[in-house]
Parts: C-alpha cells; structure tokens; sequence
C-alpha cells in the first residue's frame, strides 16, 4: 500500500459508514477501510480529531477560463477548490468561446491537466452560443469529455428545444441541467419580489419565476425520459415540485446553494452588490423549505454556484451589478451550519457535498469505499475562522459571508491519495506532480 489515513472519524454516507477507520490507499485508490490498518513500510497520516470524507464534489462552479481569465481561471478556481475541500469540480459553459464546440472541451480539460490541483469535469452547452435556437452538438460534446450539459446562465426558453435537448442528451447519457428561469416574469427583477424589494423601491423577480419553469422541466422529463438535473434551487415551491417529480419516479435530481439556505432577502437592504445573485435570495419561508429539502434527500446536491466577479465589476449600482457569489472557500463551513443550527443530520449534509453530486451528473467518487478513486478531505470539524476573502485562493473577492465566523474546515485535499492541500497552502503545481505525503 502507498499511504495510510489513521485514527480520524470516517464519514462516508454511501457506504453507510460513520466511525473511527483507517483508511488504506495504493495505486490511487481506496484499498480498504477498516478499524485497525497495519501500514508496514508505508507512510502514515494521523487524523486524530479529525474527519475523514469523501472529497467533496461541487457540480456547478464557474471558472470562467476560456476568456473571463481576469475573474478566475483553472488554476485559480481548483485551487480554490482545493482549500475548500473540493476534490472535483464540473465547470459550467458559458465561457467566451462558449464550451459548445469540442475544441472548447478539450482546452478547458488540458488547462486541467496543466494547471488544475482538482479533478476537472466540464459541462457543455445545450444550445449553440447560449443563445437557445439551436442544439448545440451534444454527441461530440459528450465524446470529448463533458459529463453534462446546460445553458446555465440562461434558461432555455424554448419548451420544444429543451424537450429535444432531453432527447437527445439521453442516448449520450448526458444529464440536462435545467436553469429553471422565466424570462418574462423575472424581467428587470434584481431581488426577490417582496416586502423588501417594496421597501428598497427595486424591482423583484417573484419565486413562480423559478417554480413555472421547474413544473415545465418535470413535465418534459415525463414525456421525454433522459435525465434532468435542477439547478439552484431557492425557493420551498421548487422544492416540493422536486419531492413530488422524484415520487413520480422521474430520473430527476436537484441541487441548492449554501446562500439560498443560510441567507435572507435581508441581506440585500444594504444595497450590498454581493449579496446579488440569480436566482435571488429569498424570504425566510424558502429558507427553511430549502433546509427541509436537503434535511429530507430531497435535494439532492450543495452546490456553489461558485460564480466570480472582478471588484470593479460589483462596485456598481444594485442594478447593474453581475449576479453570482464566491463560494468554494466556504461551502463547506456554511453547509455544517445545517447541523449546527438547522437540525439537519450530518450524514444528510456530508451525502449532498459527495455521494449526491457524484449520482445527479454519474461521477466518479463521492465514496470511500474500496476500489473508489482516493480523492479524501480531512476536516477539523472544531476549528473556527472567520470569512476574509482578502486572503481566498480565488482571484475575485464577491463573497455575501464576509466577517462570519464559522466552525469547521478542511485541513487536507488529496486527490488520488496525493495531498493538494495542506493546513492552508496549495502543495502542488498541478495533479500530476502532487505527492503522497504523510
């Protein structure tokens, strides 16, 4: 064996798992997980006090590379990822060139093989340039290394189109991930249509926005069949369309973010352009109806929607301000806060940050079990911090979280049982010249 993790507390949902283990790794992989490991020769890892998981997935997250290069970029954003606790992230396509073209595929998975200290897995366009009039060419899509595709960023309109974009995605295996987004009824919305917004005298985008659009996607799915996977969920009617589409049985996923669950419309009344994001923040009810879907596994995933923006570009007027938030560097302490305050059960909560995000898009890991790929996060779940995104691994700094304090966080990344990131610094150039390190 190449390396042993020895003495933490081994959490790992899918393999229903929750207990002091060492962990055994050779080759890349988990070679065995059990109470007591004799290493011999190989180095040792003491996790004492510490957890031991799967690393974690983030299904949605912007890295902005090809063209945004000034926001993020591969280098950047995996390893913002890294210190996050992140061993793999799937990128979204609305990049410039859009990632609807294999070309686009290819450089953003060689930039990975370049640059990226995590596993890097891109997700094509549905339409060609986003603009959704034409299928963008899924098959080719598929062939060079997209694990899904999606217009995220902008919905697609179209019902026949996304219907067809089911069809077609299914004999690729490709998951359709649907921004659930009426135009007409979000236009010239900046935040949620409410109280606050008539208070702040800006305009609103109202929760049916979302939820028409999710009811449509469901009633495609049925027709259609394919897979379909619901992005950014915020609002509790999504949430109970979602619970009512999966008691269909539908091959339906969906996925939140730590914003939508741990954040009001309040934080908007200070006109604070970081807490502007798409779909917006929501009133407390949503809050709470978002909580509940991912305390129940009705909400399968927690993803960032890791969307930066240089300081400039948010330093605007409410209005004109770019929607998206920061949010791989603290994901992870704002989803333990789930089970801190919120009641939820931290197995739910370590599921939708590994095995559910592995299942929505069909990914590798998400588990420890042996023969999984060893892509491992250690955290201490009794360190507290608080927010400074002056110091975040990301080159942007548009976090809604700034001054929080917050209890546990990731010590060590290992992707492939070779340590990325430790005790706070990025410990290789990219993955192929990461170490085992004891």
């Amino acid at each position: 064996m190449d390396l042993v993790i020895r003495g933490g507390r081994v959490i790992d949902p899918a393999a229903g798992v929750d207990g002091p283990r060492d962990v055994a790794i050779e080759a890349g992989r988990v070679a065995a997980v059990e109470a007591r490991i004799d290493p011999g020769t190989a180095p040792v890892i003491d996790a004492a006090g510490l957890w031991v998981l799967p690393g974690l997935i983030d299904i949605h997250v912007h890295l902005r590379e090809p063209g945004y290069e000034y926001k993020e970029d591969v280098a950047s954003g995996t390893r913002a990822a890294a210190a996050g606790g992140f061993t793999a992230v799937a990128c979204m396509p609305n990049t410039e060139p859009v990632n609807d073209d294999a070309e686009v595929t290819r450089y953003v998975l060689e930039r990975a093989r370049e640059a990226g200290v995590a596993r890097v897995y891109p997700v094509g366009a549905v339409s060609k340039g986003l603009r959704g009039e034409d299928l963008a060419p899924i098959g080719e899509l598929a062939e060079a290394g997209c694990v899904a595709v999606t217009d995220d960023g902008q919905p697609v309109s179209s019902g026949l189109l996304m219907r067809r974009a089911l069809e077609y995605a299914s004999a690729f295996g490709l998951p359709v991930i649907s921004h659930c987004e009426d135009l007409d009824l979000a236009a010239g919305g900046c935040m949620n249509e409410g109280l606050a917004s008539a208070y702040l005298g800006l305009p609103g985008i109202p929760s049916e926005a979302e939820e028409a659009m999710v009811a449509r996607d469901l009633l495609l799915l049925r027709r259609t069949g394919g897979r379909l996977h619901l992005a950014h969920l915020s609002t509790r009617g999504s949430v109970k369309l979602l619970r009512r589409g999966k008691r269909m049985g539908l091959p339906v996923t969906g996925e939140t973010a730590p914003h939508y669950f741990t954040l009001t419309e309040d934080a908007v009344r200070g006109f604070d352009t970081d807490a502007k994001m798409n779909p917006p923040l929501r009133e407390i009810a949503d809050v709470e109806g978002v909580q509940k879907g991912v305390a129940r596994g009705v909400v399968d995933a927690i993803a960032t929607d890791h969307a930066p923006h240089a300081p400039d570009e948010k330093e605007v007027e409410f209005e004109a301000a770019p929607n998206g938030v920061v949010g791989l560097e603290t994901s992870l302490a704002l989803s333990l806060k789930l089970v801190q305050e919120a009641g939820v059960s931290l197995d739910r909560v370590i599921a939708a940050l590994t095995a559910g995000p592995a299942r929505a898009l069909g990914l590798p890991g998400g588990t420890l079990a042996p023969g999984a790929p060893a892509d491992v996060t250690l955290v201490d779940p009794d360190a507290v911090w608080t927010v400074e995104p002056a110091v975040f691994l990301s080159r942007s700094r548009n976090s809604p979280f700034a001054g929080m304090t917050l209890r546990g966080r990731a010590v060590r990344t290992l992707v492939g049982g070779r340590t990325v990131y430790l005790d706070g610094r990025i410990a290789a150039e990219n993955l192929d010249e990461a170490e085992i390190l004891a």
